[in-house]
């Protein structure tokens, strides 16, 4: 495949909905450096591995449930040998080059398996440079949020689908990794599967069958089919809700109760620092905020402090309740978004962490808490980004003389520009008869013109610049018209939509990655990590700081 890809970088600055502080992150560091331990780079990498001290008898419990989850996760629980060697290497003394994800359906929006590339990526050009490194994706199980993750969008020949399970009143509140999939799983992967086509169909087909099966959790399918698809990579998966993890984790909550207030006016004072230069605070804290959440009645809820006291939904606890509790079953206890990072580098030794733009952002906050909690930060790196153009969709694009930056324009400049190329082909050749035969007549009055009085030939060019528009806007009409009784160009601009902006978002961030490893192989995951540049392996045709686009 690697022979017939063609692709090409622009800068995020380019990309709608880029923040000020992720663009700077990417093109100017210098600018936001006060707000990361490291930089992007290998060098950051390097300096971020020599602070790790790790305890040996923590790393050895933590290899050891990472082993017994991920042979969970293999295919009839047989850990593959690259996986195996990795958790060897762990053991003994690598760093880790994490990344992590929503257990999203079917393996959720596409950047699930850029990330995982990106962190293998990283991880091997880190070992090529002397420090033993293994890649590690870590599942956001805990989130509560099941919205999130109940649906997946394929792009099929029928045009955008939407896969959901429903949402249940009963799983409101529980954590994804412990809400299990009912009846309408295997419904929902036979109408997904009969879709796909292509060399990578069978593979893809038979890996979403055997992962998402009724009574299995969001977190073990997910865990399941990610092992499946990327077996022989090396990455070893990572579910945080084994019971032996927070009580490792226990510490951390112990503390982040004692310091509540230093640790929420901290995250204050570094949400107002980043606003007063202009970026933004990606997550919003309230004064009676604490970085944890708290298991009540099964449900997961914002752990608060108020007066002296701690509250959890209705219910109130003093600071040595919450103590006996989580000395009682510490897996209630779970982080929130900025504390996350800290509870994951207790548990890894992390040189780096690989995330998208809101993670980048959030870790400029979270570095107080690492600064006060652990006393390191890993260096924070962009995962691999990218939009990928299938050979219908190429043609297209070409059809109409679009670029990229044309769909993601917006409707009406998008229309505007496919209107110009969406004559009927005899009207079109009339036009450019026409056009032609009148750009002559004008420049045979220039010599003339220009003899008798040079002013004249500013009125003469404007003349011609007005004709010339009123054709293109009568080229519109027709073309509109043309529409108007074919449908012809609301069919192609839909498609070109729900291929590369689908949802009015990148590709990336709303598409499956399944149909494009069934359509084209499961070898596009191999150019993929060939192109899952990180600043850390940049090259002459690097593609590290901006958006890959890929033409198949």
């Amino acid at each position: 495949m690697a022979s017939s890809m063609e692709s090409h970088c622009i800068p995020f600055r380019e990309v709608p909905h880029t923040t000020k502080l992720f663009a700077s992150f990417l093109e100017d560091f210098a600018r936001v450096s006060a707000y990361y331990a490291h930089p992007p780079t290998a060098a950051g990498i390097e300096a971020a591995a020599r602070e790790v001290q790790f305890d040996a008898a923590v790393r050895s419990k933590v290899v050891e449930v990472l082993r017994e989850q991920n042979q969970r996760f293999a295919r009839e629980g047989k850990l593959d040998s690259a996986a195996s060697r990795n958790l060897d290497r762990l053991a003994t003394g690598a760093v880790a080059i994490v990344t992590g994800q929503q257990v999203g359906l079917f393996s959720g929006p596409a950047f699930s398996f850029y990330k995982a590339l990106s962190v293998v990526r990283c991880a091997e050009e880190t070992t090529r440079r002397g420090i033993e490194a293994v890649p590690i994706f870590w599942f956001a199980t805990e989130d509560h949020d099941i919205a999130e993750v109940n649906h997946s969008f394929w792009n099929t020949r029928s045009g955008l689908a939407r896969y959901e399970l429903p949402l249940r009143e009963e799983d409101a509140g529980h954590r994804s990794g412990e809400v299990v999939l009912g009846g309408e799983i295997g419904a929902l992967v036979a109408a997904a599967v009969k879709t796909l086509e292509g060399p990578g169909a069978p593979e893809v087909s038979q890996a979403l069958r055997e992962s998402y099966t009724p009574g299995e959790t969001y977190g073990l399918a997910f865990g399941k089919l990610m092992a499946r698809l990327l077996a022989g990579r090396g990455i070893v998966f990572m579910d945080p809700l084994d019971v032996r993890l927070h009580l490792l984790a226990a510490p951390v909550y112990l503390r982040a109760l004692d310091e509540v207030d230093p640790l929420r006016d901290a995250v204050l004072v570094r949400s107002n620092e980043l606003t007063s230069a202009g970026f933004h605070a990606q997550v919003k804290v309230s004064g009676e905020a604490t970085p944890l959440f708290y298991n009540v009645d099964g449900r997961r809820q914002p752990l608060r402090y108020e007066k002296g006291r701690f509250v959890a939904g209705e219910k109130s606890f003093s600071r040595q309740e919450l103590s006996a509790a989580m000395e009682k079953a510490p897996e209630a206890f779970t982080p929130n978004v900025l504390l996350r990072p800290i509870v994951q580098d207790t548990l890894l030794p992390t040189a780096a962490y690989i995330g998208g733009p809101a993670e980048v952002a959030y870790m400029a906050q979270a570095r107080v808490i690492y600064d006060r909690l652990l006393g390191r930060m890993p260096a924070i790196l962009a995962r691999a980004s990218f939009t990928i153009i299938e050979p219908p969709i190429a043609r297209f694009l070409a059809q109409y003389d679009l670029d990229i930056r044309d769909i993601f324009a917006g409707s009406q400049h998008l229309r505007a520009k496919m209107e110009q190329k969406a004559l009927p082909a005899a009207l079109a050749g009339r036009f450019e008869e026409s056009e032609a035969a009148l750009r002559k007549m004008f420049q045979a009055f220039e010599e003339p013109l220009g003899r008798l009085d040079s002013t004249l030939l500013e009125s003469l060019h404007g003349s011609e610049r007005k004709i010339l528009h009123q054709i293109e806007q009568l080229k519109g009409k027709v073309a509109r018209a043309e529409n108007v009784r074919s449908g012809i160009l609301d069919r192609h601009e839909r498609i070109l939509v729900d291929s590369l902006y689908p949802n009015g978002a990148l590709q990336e961030r709303s598409l499956c990655l399944l149909p494009f490893l069934a359509a084209h192989g499961m070898g596009l995951l191999d150019d993929l990590t060939r192109l899952a540049e990180i600043p850390a392996s940049r090259t002459a045709d690097s593609c590290a700081h901006g958006h890959r686009i890929i033409a198949l």
